[in-house]
């Protein structure tokens, strides 16, 4: 199907922060990129899920910074400032709400996946589906009301498996719908093209499970 993209920009405690959009039509869904900034594998993500039929919003949370290697991302997140990078997602939440009808999805990738979770824990009546990849983060996991599709590495050095291990119990406990896939052999950004790490096979999988369960709950 045929999308329309677009470079937006929103406006954060006085300050411009870019975003990326892409309008297919449908249900609203805010990608959370990781920690490498908006880099361009994110926006061709939003074109994909687009073309499913949703209207997918994408916020710059690196000020236009794009780190290429691991130790440049690690300097971009230690001077990150948390407080703006949460203004800015629910900043981009709201703009997406006055695009589409009813409740959002939210697609997170490892720090964006974090901050997937306090979005749906926080705001839990605008979420409706969750999708982490790789990424995990300690919330009031009992506020979430959305349906919540996790995918995550066998072994993965960046996200101890115990830390998920509970965050899933904790689903439980709490009663919320959570599935988690595991990929064996795979590593941490098993899905971006530009990585070392991608694995096609296992990306592939994860999106087609990804796309059904947007589908299915949006």
């Amino acid at each position: 199907m045929s999308i329309q993209t677009s470079e937006i920009e929103l406006s954060v405690n006085d300050k411009k922060v870019k975003a990326y959009l892409a309008d297919g039509g449908g249900p609203g869904i805010l990608l959370l990129h990781a920690w490498w900034g908006l880099k361009p594998f994110f926006k061709q993500v939003c074109d994909r899920i687009a073309e499913q039929g949703f209207t997918v919003l994408a916020p710059d949370l690196r000020d236009g910074q794009v780190a290429k290697t691991i130790d440049e991302a690690k300097a971009l997140m230690e001077k990150s400032d948390g407080q703006l990078i949460g203004d800015t997602v629910f900043t981009a939440k709201d703009y997406l709400q006055t695009r589409v009808k009813g409740k959002l999805g939210v697609v997170g990738f490892s720090m964006g996946a974090a901050w997937s979770l306090i979005a749906a824990a926080y705001k839990p009546e605008d979420f409706a589906a969750v999708v982490l990849f790789y990424g995990n983060e300690g919330v009031d996991y009992g506020k979430i009301t959305a349906k919540v599709m996790g995918h995550f590495c066998e072994v993965d050095e960046w996200e101890p498996t115990e830390f998920v291990d509970n965050t899933f119990a904790e689903f439980a406990k709490a009663g919320v719908d959570a599935t988690r896939h595991n990929y064996p052999g795979t590593a941490h950004w098993f899905v971006e093209e530009d990585r070392p790490e991608y694995d096609s096979a296992a990306a592939q999988l994860a999106w087609k499970r990804t796309f059904e369960f947007l589908k299915k709950n949006l």
